[in-house]
C-alpha cells in the first residue's frame, strides 16, 4: 500500500501551487473505504490562505464520505522527507488513531514511518470534548 500511497503523492506533488516557498509536497490518505485521496500545497498571497498538501487530501476524503484515516504519505523533494506541520498534525488527529501510520518520503524512495502517537504526543482531539 505504501508504494500505492507515494505514487498518488507523487502525481499531486506536480500539481503544487507553491510561488512563495517553491516547496512542492504532495500527500495521499488512506481512508476507511479503502479509498487513496490525494493532494498538494496551495500556497496564496495572504498566507494564512495557504492549505498544506495533507489537509487538501484529508478535506477531500472527508467531503466524499470518508471519516477515518487509516494511513497518511507525505512527499517532499528534499533528502531528509518532512513531516506534516503542526496545522496538518491537528487536523490528522481528528481522523486518525494513534496507531495510525503516518509515511514522509521523497520521490527518490527515502522514507521513513511512525505511528500517528509518535508524530504527535498528547495530541488534542474529539475525546477531550466529550462530557
Amino acid at each position: 500500500m505504501q508504494q500505492e500511497l507515494l505514487k498518488k503523492a507523487i502525481e499531486a506533488q506536480k500539481n503544487a501551487h507553491a510561488p512563495y516557498s517553491h516547496k512542492h509536497i504532495g500527500a495521499a490518505v488512506l481512508m476507511d473505504n479503502g479509498r487513496v485521496y490525494n493532494g498538494c500545497n496551495v500556497e496564496n498571497a495572504s498566507y494564512g490562505g495557504t492549505v498544506c498538501a495533507e489537509r487538501v487530501a484529508i478535506f477531500k476524503a472527508i467531503s466524499e464520505g470518508a471519516r477515518q484515516i487509516k494511513e497518511v504519505l507525505v512527499v517532499s523533494s528534499e533528502p531528509n522527507p518532512w513531516p506534516p506541520c503542526g496545522f496538518c498534525r491537528q487536523v490528522i488527529a481528528e481522523f486518525a488513531t494513534p496507531d495510525t501510520k503516518i509515511h514522509l518520503s521523497n520521490p527518490e524512495g527515502h522514507s521513513r514511518t511512525l505511528r500517528f502517537i509518535e508524530l504527535f504526543p498528547e495530541a488534542f482531539g474529539p475525546s477531550h470534548l466529550q462530557k
